[in-house]
């Protein structure tokens, strides 16, 4: 029977969130395995047993004085270091299998400037934005606006959870949002405001290829869909999606599309903002939440799909 270690914890701000999403899988994993929490801390790597941290070694995964071994991975770290691709790049440096997205996928997707940029690039829709790259740049508000309008949203291009975002409304509030978004990451994206439905799209593989979830409806009771909407219920979250066949079969193949061309796997989720008649993509997530409290696990309720089935399809699809 393998050992699969949910690696969870990190260095941002989502610290808690990760753990949140990993026990969760934790706890609804395939009996075929022994799954394990794993936390990486900044005073090193740990293994939960039965509510005990005993120390993994870095170098061969092994702990429980050597007597265990990890020998598959499924990195959950909201931001850095697991979002971002370092772990995915080191776990293949000391040959540890894996089933997220690769380093390069999940560093590209994780950066919410380069990812749209790059979506642009193949003609995907992406709001209009301009990219700071260090908190003392010349910040010309009156210029930022004129491209923009009002409002902007201020975002740090490499976090997550709603976290170090603004919705600036007023050209005084602008500098505050970026120096907020800059202690959460270590670029910012101001964006123009799109005026819309948002819903977002899970996505997944199985041994026959790149299988879509039914959407979700973001409908949130604060300005937007922040922190405190996200995890606090100020918001309603409808699955399925309050839309047309249609507009459902669009976004759905072009989530899937996304997935290919980025060179995805596992589970992924995309976001968007559906302006008149026509989806703009406003983030691609490799590594979306899993708490109970997160879309996707809602997503795959609605499909009709346990948890513990969902990631015996992943298993089967990613090891092979």
């Amino acid at each position: 029977m393998k050992n699969v270690g949910v690696i969870c914890g990190g260095f941002s701000s989502e610290f808690e969130i990760s753990v949140l999403s990993a026990k969760n899988i934790q706890q609804n994993f395939p009996d075929e395995f022994n799954a394990y929490l794993v936390y990486l801390q900044k005073d090193g790597w740990f293994v939960d047993l039965d509510g005990r941290k005993v120390e993994l070694n870095p170098v061969d995964f092994t702990f429980n004085n050597g007597t265990d071994k990890i020998d598959v991975a499924i990195v959950f770290i909201h931001g850095d270091p697991g979002e971002n691709g370092k772990i995915q790049a080191y776990l293949e440096m000391i040959d540890i299998p894996y089933v997220n997205s690769g380093p390069l996928a999940s560093q590209l997707s994780f950066d919410k400037w380069y990812c749209n940029k790059f979506l642009e690039g193949f003609g995907y829709k992406v709001a209009k934005s301009e990219y700071l790259t260090t908190a003392k740049q010349n910040l010309n508000a009156d210029k930022v606006i004129a491209e923009l309008g009002l409002p902007i949203f201020v975002k740090p291009c490499d976090s997550g959870s709603s976290y170090g975002i603004a919705k600036v409304k007023e050209k005084e509030q602008l500098q505050k949002a970026v120096d907020e978004a800059f202690a959460e990451g270590e670029t910012v994206i101001l964006e123009a405001f799109l005026d819309g439905m948002e819903v977002t799209c899970g996505l997944y593989r199985d041994e026959d290829g790149i299988c879509a979830l039914p959407l979700t409806e973001i409908v949130t009771e604060n300005d937007f869909f922040d922190y405190e909407a996200k995890y606090q219920g100020l918001s309603q979250e409808i699955t399925p999606a309050r839309i047309d066949d249609n507009m459902t079969t669009e976004i759905q193949k072009m989530s899937k599309d996304i997935y290919q061309l980025l060179n995805l796997r596992s589970v992924a989720r995309i976001d968007y903002m559906i302006v008149g008649n026509v989806p703009f993509v406003i983030e691609v997530n490799t590594t979306p939440g899993f708490s109970n409290e997160s879309i996707v696990p809602k997503m795959i309720d609605a499909a009709g799909i346990s948890t513990k089935e969902f990631w015996t399809i992943i298993m089967k699809a990613e090891l092979g």
